[in-house]
């Protein structure tokens, strides 16, 4: 039977059990989108491009498998590269469809043509240009397969028009993947294994710095048995967040010029770094050579290339997190730290901060506390860019949840897409959404899809009035030469929340804090809640 390329792009979504897309349709994909409605996958219709990008960014970050976003040709693809790049700086498994003039205009510059598959290639784990509809099937297959294998990532398919509606013989979905020269190394050297477990042996002050690719492994119950079994503490990047609970004895934090100070103490203090899916870049690790010089460095990463390209390491091992932690795990190690971690502790409570209230305004790092304990256990907590964000890695306590944010890439506007995407992946859990008054004007349109697809997410908007984080910058590096950060003239967000009927809740000083978290909270849908937070407020 013949069945169009449109059809078969169908058919394999459905193989790859895909039930939900993220799209933006344009004339360039609509014969895709045809072949949708007659399918049993769903398409959340987003606001803007991008944001159907950072939505698939969410709901692979749940589910841990590729999700799916669509796009139509020129601006509709352009505008998709920013979450292209944010999912590939934080290794999110993506599959990005890209409608595409026709065949025989490529290369005209007519109306909605740009070359997306070299414009985002830097944006990209890889691309495809669709050339004949009979390589749909195979071209899918390896798509799913490199971005969910080695480092996750975003894989582009670009598709012509013409072939969208080119007709071909579909038998079946291919079942294996064979791709030359792709072939990720999981299980790690047994020699370099056996070295490791010589390291934390000699080791007298070891510490374990993790990233977010302990997630893109699923690995965080072998990382917590590997940390239990051999009693070595654990600090985090801001990816990493999670990967131990906030409050598990052997967690000290996040670390980098913004993080704990006793986590960066930890760091510089240790005769062992054992990394662990971290780039460790330049926000965790301001001066690597300094840790160089006086510690046994082991990185463990899938990715050879990130391994000592910030820093430099004795004991490199390339191979999938979980499996490298179980292989060490199989040797017979001997260890006490007992001394090491009652020295951290001993940091943890002489340098804990606590910030000060002031008058009139809401507390960020006492409010962001005091909702986490009000928050379910599994609570997903999706942080924006900015000043929100680092309050958030800071105060917000995980326990059997996650906390989700773009640390690579930085990209403000992503929180809450992205805690669409979560959302619709776990509709039974509860999703908070956390931004500034300038992020969220990056992506309040978006009110909209939640609203017109019934996602009940929870929003904080925390209004300084200002582009917070680079205000701060000029205050501290441009002697208070504040240039291009007022957001004076931003609108009223309790009118706007009520323009797309969503409840409204303001909360402008501490008296109201407990009362308005408990209002928050009860409210069964959608809800935007605003805080005053003092403009000139600082993130240490």
């Amino acid at each position: 039977m013949k069945i169009t390329g449109a059809q078969a792009m169908v058919k394999c979504l459905e193989e790859e059990g895909i039930s939900l897309l993220f799209g933006y349709p344009g004339v360039a994909i609509c014969p895709f989108y045809d072949s949708v409605y007659s399918s049993s996958i769903k398409n959340v219709l987003v606001r803007t491009e991008q944001n159907a990008g950072h939505a698939a960014n969410g709901y692979a970050r749940v589910t841990g498998k590729p999700a799916v976003c669509v796009v139509t040709s020129g601006p509709g693809a352009t505008n998709l590269i920013t979450a292209l790049a944010t999912a590939y700086m934080d290794s999110i498994p993506l599959i990005a469809i890209s409608g595409q003039v026709p065949s025989d205009q490529l290369g005209s510059d007519v109306f909605q043509e740009v070359d997306i598959t070299g414009s985002a290639e830097p944006f990209t784990k890889y691309s495809y240009l669709v050339k004949d509809a009979k390589d749909i099937p195979r071209i899918f297959k390896e798509a799913f397969h490199i971005a969910s294998t080695g480092r996750p990532g975003p894989v582009l398919i670009d598709v012509p028009m013409d072939i969208q509606n080119q007709l071909i013989d579909f038998d079946e979905y291919p079942k294996e993947v064979n791709i030359r020269g792709y072939k990720p190394n999981v299980k790690g050297h047994v020699m370099q294994i056996k070295r490791v477990a010589k390291a934390i042996e000699d080791a007298k002050q070891p510490v374990i710095c993790v990233g977010g690719g302990i997630f893109s492994s699923k690995a965080q119950d072998k990382l917590r048995e590997f940390c239990e079994k051999l009693s070595i503490p654990v600090i985090s990047t801001m990816m990493g967040i999670g990967a131990l609970p906030t409050e598990h004895p052997l967690y000290f934090g996040m670390l980098g010029s913004s993080g704990k100070s006793y986590a960066n103490k930890a760091l510089n203090e240790s005769d062992l770094l054992i990394i662990i899916g971290a780039r460790v870049a330049d926000r965790a690790v301001t001066n690597p050579r300094l840790v160089e010089k006086d510690t046994v460095t082991v990185h463990i990463d899938i990715d050879p290339a990130e391994i000592g390209k910030i820093m430099g390491t004795n004991i490199p091992i390339v191979g999938d997190a979980g499996k490298v932690l179980d292989q060490i795990l199989q040797n017979e190690i001997k260890c006490d730290n007992r001394e090491w971690i009652s020295t951290l502790n001993k940091w943890k409570e002489q340098m804990t901060k606590i910030k000060e209230d002031r008058e009139g305004y809401v507390n960020p790092a006492k409010f962001i506390s005091k909702l986490s304990e009000k928050l379910d256990e599994d609570v997903i907590y999706v942080a924006d860019v900015g000043q929100n964000q680092l309050w958030s890695a800071n105060n917000h306590i995980v326990r059997n949840g996650r906390f989700f944010t773009t640390g690579g890439m930085g990209t403000m506007g992503y929180s809450i897409p992205a805690a669409m995407g979560a959302k619709a992946a776990a509709p039974d859990r509860q999703v908070v959404a956390v931004c500034g008054d300038g992020s969220f004007q990056m992506s309040f349109m978006e009110l909209a899809t939640i609203v017109q697809f019934g996602i009940k997410i929870k929003v904080i908007i925390m209004r300084n009035t200002y582009l917070g984080l680079v205000r701060e910058f000029q205050h501290n590096k441009m002697e208070d030469r504040f240039m291009a950060v007022s957001l004076e003239g931003s609108p009223d967000f309790g009118i706007l929340a009520s323009a797309y009927g969503i409840p409204f809740i303001r909360v402008k000083d501490m008296n109201e804090m407990n009362q308005s978290i408990e209002k928050f909270i009860e409210e069964k849908g959608s809800c935007i809640m605003e805080l005053n937070i003092y403009p000139f407020e600082v993130t240490q």
